[in-house]
């Protein structure tokens, strides 16, 4: 299915679920009126030493080309409270951005191999979030958020804390998350185009990139 398909389809989603939520899309609100996130990047990333770091790896849309999660929530704020949970619990941070994939497991696999704790965190543009651990396979993991139109501010500062108490060699209780049957179905189309969006930007051979974050 190519995009302008894509486009038809989200456009009637769009207007199903703006009859729902009384005129307005659910998927194109701002929920908080957020200062600009601006990332730049610094050089190839290199493996960190400090036992208390998380690093935190970004998918190669966010902040660019996407700036908002698939529920409209800002992404300086999503990473604004990710580094407070991570804050609180004693620890830093450092931002990485990820090229060759748009996976979420993936990415934050390479979080946590970067990671002087082995401990990462991947966040795709639309939300999806992976806590990720250096010794386990990509495909596995410590905590992973799916829903990501089920995941708000305090669920992403949550996620900071529960990746650093994982720093920290704690066992940490996993993050409460909700689930909602019909988030998938609402909120597919959506999902789609923004991931043909994550993947219009992926660059084979590119090395991770440190990342200076302004939020």
């Amino acid at each position: 299915m190519d995009e302008k398909t894509l486009r038809a389809i989200i456009e009637e989603v769009l207007k199903e679920v703006g009859a729902n939520d009384g005129g307005t899309a659910v998927a194109t609100k701002t929920k908080t009126q957020a200062p600009q996130l601006r990332i730049t990047e610094i050089g190839p990333a290199q493996r960190g030493t400090d036992p208390r770091e998380v690093v935190i790896a970004l998918s190669p849309a966010f902040g660019g080309k996407l700036t908002q999660t698939i529920t409209g929530i800002p992404l300086g704020d999503v990473l604004r409270e990710v580094t407070a949970g991570i804050e609180e619990e004693g620890l830093k941070y450092r931002f990485i951005r990820v090229f060759r994939t748009a996976d979420v497991g993936f990415i934050a696999h390479e979080a946590a191999k970067l990671s002087g704790s082995g401990i990462g965190i991947g966040i795709q543009s639309r939300g999806t979030t992976v806590i990720h651990q250096k010794d386990l396979p990509p495909l596995s993991n410590l905590e992973l958020f799916p829903q990501a139109p089920l995941l708000d501010l305090e669920t992403f500062r949550q996620i900071g804390k529960n990746a650093a108490k994982y720093a920290k060699n704690e066992s940490p209780t996993p993050v409460p998350v909700r689930n909602d049957q019909m988030a998938r179905p609402k909120y597919q189309a959506i999902a789609a185009l923004l991931h043909i969006k994550e993947c219009e930007l992926l660059v084979d051979g590119k090395p991770v990139q440190e990342l200076k974050v302004e939020l």
